[in-house]
Parts: C-alpha cells; sequence; structure tokens
C-alpha cells in the first residue's frame, strides 16, 4: 500500500521495485495526472460526536454532476465541493438511493473533465488498482488527493454493519488488498491501472461475522442505471412533484412520533418523544433520532416528513432511516388499517 501526492507515487514505487520501477512508475503518474481532476472533495454536516465533515466524490458530466456516497455530510443546506484546481461550489443534492449507498449531487459548472459511465470497467482478483479520495481531508483547496495502490483481493457481496446496524446494501462488491476505507475516503473512486472507472469507494464498515474493517469499492455497473436516473429526473422516488399536495392520511402522531416543534422554515425531523406502547417505540426509534429518509426520499425538515407521512396508504410500509450518533438506523412500520377521522 502506498499513500501519495502528485509526484510522489512514482518515487515511492521506484524505491520498492527496483529494475520495474520506471515502467510501474510512468503508467501510474499518467493515471494520476488523468484521474485527480475528476476527483472532488465534499464539504458539509458533521463535526460533532466524531462525525467528519468532510467526503469524496467524483464528476460524471461536464455539467458538475458528481457521484458520492448517501451519508450525514450530506444533511446540510450549506453543502460545498472543491474541485481539484481549488475551485469552489455550493452544491444540491439531486436525489439519492440508500439501498445502493448512492448519491448525486450538482454544481453550477461547465466543461468539467468527468469519467464517461458509459466506459465503465469490470475487474476480477489480482487486478492491480488504484484508489484516489480525500481521506483523513488531506486537501481543503488545490492540493491533491490522497492515491492508494493495491490489488482487488476478492469479489463478493456485502455483508457488513456500522456500529451494531446492518447496512441497507447488500450487492456486489470489489474487495481490496489496501487500506482505502478511512474517514472521508467514502465516495471516491477505484480505477484500473490505466484509469478505467471501476468501482465507488464505500462507508467505514465491518464484517458481519468477523468483526473486522472491510476495504470495499461498489461496482459503477451497480450503480449507473440509477445515477443515470437521477440526472435526467426519471428517479420518480426522489423528485418533488405534485403528490405533496395531495390530503394527508397520516401523521406522526399515529406511528407514536412526536417530532421536534416545527419553527423555522426547515427545522430538522428530530424526534422530540417516542409514545409508549406505540409502532414507533416496537421497532427502537428514540428521542433525538434525525429522520433522514422516508422510504427513500431525502427529509431535510418535518415539513418533508410531515408529508411523506401524508401520501401513504393504509397498510403500506414506512421504511425510515435515522441518523443516531455516529449510526444510521434502518427500520420498517406498517401504516394503520384505516386512516384516521381528523
Amino acid at each position: 500500500m502506498f499513500w501519495a501526492h502528485r509526484y510522489l507515487l512514482p518515487a515511492a514505487l521506484a524505491c520498492v521495485l527496483g529494475g520495474a520501477a520506471s515502467t510501474f512508475a510512468q503508467s501510474s503518474q499518467e493515471t494520476i495526472e488523468s484521474v485527480l481532476p475528476r476527483v472532488v472533495k465534499i464539504f458539509g454536516a458533521g463535526g460533532l460526536k466524531n462525525l467528519e465533515s468532510y467526503g469524496s466524490g467524483f464528476l460524471v458530466s461536464p455539467e458538475g454532476h458528481i457521484v458520492t456516497v448517501w451519508s450525514h455530510v450530506l444533511d446540510t443546506d450549506q453543502l460545498s465541493v472543491v474541485l481539484d484546481d481549488g475551485r469552489r461550489f455550493d452544491a444540491e443534492l439531486l436525489g439519492a438511493e440508500p439501498t445502493l449507498e448512492l448519491a448525486v449531487l450538482k454544481i453550477d459548472a461547465e466543461r468539467l473533465p468527468f469519467f464517461d459511465l458509459s466506459e465503465v470497467a469490470e475487474a476480477g482478483p489480482g487486478t492491480r488498482v488504484l484508489a484516489f479520495s480525500n481521506v483523513f481531508q488531506v486537501a481543503v483547496g488545490d492540493e491533491p488527493v490522497s492515491v492508494v495502490h493495491g490489488v482487488i483481493a476478492a469479489t463478493g457481496t456485502l455483508s457488513a454493519r456500522r456500529g451494531r446496524y446492518d447496512v441497507a446494501y447488500d450487492g456486489p462488491v470489489y474487495v481490496v488488498d489496501a487500506v482505502t476505507n478511512n474517514s472521508g475516503a467514502a465516495g471516491g473512486v477505484l480505477t484500473t491501472w490505466d484509469g478505467r472507472l471501476l468501482g465507488m469507494i464505500g462507508r467505514q464498515l465491518r464484517n458481519s461475522e468477523s468483526n473486522t474493517w472491510i476495504n470495499y469499492a461498489v461496482p459503477l455497473t451497480e450503480l449507473t442505471t440509477t445515477i443515470q436516473q437521477i440526472r435526467t429526473g426519471d428517479f420518480s422516488r426522489h423528485r418533488d412533484d405534485e403528490s405533496f399536495e395531495r390530503p394527508r392520511n397520516f401523521t406522526a402522531a399515529d406511528f407514536g412520533i412526536v417530532l421536534v416543534p416545527d419553527v423555522v422554515q426547515r427545522t430538522p425531523a428530530y424526534i422530540d418523544a417516542v409514545l409508549r406502547g406505540s409502532p414507533a417505540e416496537s421497532v427502537g426509534l428514540l428521542p433525538d433520532d434525525l429522520v433522514v429518509f422516508a422510504n427513500d426520499r431525502l427529509v431535510p425538515s418535518c415539513k418533508k416528513l410531515d408529508a411523506e407521512l401524508g401520501r401513504l396508504e393504509p397498510t403500506d410500509d414506512l421504511r425510515l432511516v435515522v441518523r443516531r450518533g455516529g449510526a444510521l438506523v434502518t427500520v420498517t412500520l406498517t401504516a394503520p388499517r384505516e386512516i384516521p377521522d381528523r
């Protein structure tokens, strides 16, 4: 494994590989110079209770569409993106798919270097790879992000957890023989030796069975369809449409949830209390939980959660993702059999 910045990786490799270093260094340097401008630094929510307020992402269009991991970092109105050349932009969260650990952002920029999603590669065990990310916030301006060299040790299905809780994504992953998944690395990219896009670096997770840390990336082949749908507005579960104007069928109280007072325009959807004997208590919701997603829709405020609950029909499932300390917890409730009289 090697940690490096621009111009440093070839020198480090030369010390290790001896006579083979020249070709190795030249090809890696060309890849690094090509990939770095497509990787961005993301700054948002966090900074409390050991939650980092930074992450990584990568450009997938010349118009500023950015792919990253969905996480607490995106839970803010002050989301910003810093490009490789140091330019800083406000970012908009276009949509997210928590079951894929995926989010798509947009900045107001043009003619940017980007990864062409029609040219995503696949690879198997033994493939030498490079991982690019803003791990440990090594870059805040025009400094290059970090580069890690390793190999794909295995491919398989993710079985992992964060804290005591299983994560939503359980699909294919590349398991990497290198320390790629540390604070700030999530949302970075895994590429082949010649710079072809392979995967998105995931969050810090432990194996559900062995309790060991996992260094992995989600193959882009699992994400490209959803990314394109979010970019074009065809991902209907994450669009703000007229369905929010329908009469409210249910409220938080119908599930035993008492939200904090809605006193400002975008009051975060914190749970103030959970009623004894309620569905919310039965699934383990707690006071101070912050509702982040409801049925895979982003919940930026109490009003948005209220709208989501209002659209439920009797016996519909309600899948909530809440932030509790440093963990993201997923619970599923069922709407009442009948719409209450108001």
